[in-house]
């Protein structure tokens, strides 16, 4: 999670980017469509009337009434399509394999470093709090880059949830030249560890780390000359990229075995349960692909008007994402009136930035999954190209600095298993 204000018009490809992946993911949404009746092994489920359905499971029978009644038998047929052979990946990872390092530090932070040229020394900055750690970080050449907080546990009075923070930003003093460089805070709330266990991580906790320190890398590595175009000062569908990006590393077997070992036996995570993850990790992936697309289709149709709506609502919007749509519409819906994220919540004109960052991420790591994940010239130029150059270049010509092409959806579809 990352606050940014700036936002990119829409780029020239994403009308043919969404169009692309709807086509694709419509070749398998009638999977979607028979994991409905899957359901029946698990639960009963009854329409009681058009906008109404009941479920009884366990001995327990619960009435869903409006939209919700469509999307609760879809959650229950896919829960129940889904449970008996991926819902033990994430506990076996969490409570045998990927664990803290001490008191601060996710163990695997120090092969990040490695990948990427850097260190951290903590032995000169006083702690604000016993559970907060303070590095001084540096580059490969001994130049100082950046102060890094990481406030790993909760506590009384914090905050739930994970995001980044830059507490001071990155600029150049133009009469002196002088680089003033940022600090930076990675904000998690992982269990504490025990005098007889340490802090083990699901698979989630594992994920939303890298992406926090993607973001934390963004400004790590800063180097403009105005702090305004510094570090994640970039437009609103860029910013996820670095932290996108590295959410990749997670589900990559060549770096967990640089870490990832059972806190008993000390046996590698094993190939098998890593495929797992993966597989859990896409199930039911192209109903969500096209769930994300057609509320960027809609979100699309209200902003690029030029007079104002005068018609009916419900009609509209039906119109606008028909394309991306699998499921029967629940009569005396309509998902326009709570979209709060487009009229409320900063995402105008902008929710396709959404799958727009999954495309580039995936098509950016592509580039690591051809060369070696640890590939340090590959490593330099994503460096050079988009983590240190913050806002100073259009973001597209940043990234073919870096990839040498504009991305395709290619990559994102292999990834999720739509695309073979």
């Amino acid at each position: 999670m990352q606050d940014v204000s700036g936002r990119n018009p829409l780029p020239d490809r994403t009308a043919e980017i969404l169009a692309g992946i709807r086509k694709t993911g419509e070749q398998t949404s009638e999977e979607i469509k028979a994991l409905l009746k899957t359901a029946g092994d698990n639960a009963k489920i009854r329409n009681e009337h058009r906008h109404t359905v009941s479920i009884e499971s366990k001995g327990i029978l619960w009435t869903f009434t409006g939209m919700f009644a469509m999307v609760t038998v879809l959650a229950v047929a896919l829960h129940a399509a889904r449970q008996p052979d991926y819902d033990r990946a994430d506990n076996d990872l969490k409570y045998r394999y990927i664990r803290m390092k001490g008191e601060a530090s996710p163990e695997n932070i120090s092969g990040l470093e490695n990948i990427f040229g850097f260190n951290r020394d903590n032995g000169k900055i006083n702690q604000m709090r016993k559970d907060v750690e303070a590095y001084e970080v540096f580059d490969k050449d001994g130049t100082y880059l950046a102060v890094l907080y990481t406030d790993f546990h909760p506590r009384a009075g914090k905050r739930s949830g994970a995001w980044m923070t830059s507490y001071k930003g990155q600029w150049i003093d133009e009469k002196s030249g002088e680089n003033s460089r940022p600090h930076v805070s990675i904000v998690m709330n992982f269990t504490k560890p025990t005098q007889n266990k340490p802090a083990l991580l699901t698979f989630d906790e594992v994920e939303t780390f890298l992406h926090e320190f993607g973001h934390s890398l963004h400004e790590i590595f800063a180097n403009s000359t105005y702090e305004s175009l510094s570090g994640t000062n970039v437009y609103w569908d860029f910013v996820e990229l670095p932290s996108q990006f590295m959410e990749n590393f997670a589900i990559e077997k060549e770096f967990l075995h640089t870490f990832a070992r059972h806190y008993q036996t000390g046996e590698l995570i094993p190939g098998e349960l890593v495929q797992r993850i993966v597989d859990s990790s896409n199930f039911n992936v192209a109903y969500a692909c096209l769930r994300q697309v057609s509320f960027g289709l809609l979100d699309m149709a209200w902003y690029t008007r030029n007079t104002p709506f005068e018609g009916d609502v419900k009609a509209y919007e039906k119109k606008a994402w028909d394309k991306a749509q699998i499921l029967p519409v629940v009569e005396e819906t309509c998902m326009s009136t709570q979209f709060s994220h487009i009229f409320a919540g900063g995402y105008s004109a902008g929710y396709y930035s959404y799958k727009w960052a999954e495309v580039l991420d995936a098509d950016a790591f592509s580039l690591f999954k051809q060369c070696g994940i640890f590939n340090p010239e590959i490593a330099d130029s994503f460096r050079r190209n988009i983590l240190s150059k913050g806002g100073t270049e259009h973001p597209m010509t940043l990234y073919k600095h870096f990839r040498g092409q504009e991305p395709t959806i290619d990559a994102l579809l292999i990834r999720n298993g739509i695309k073979r």
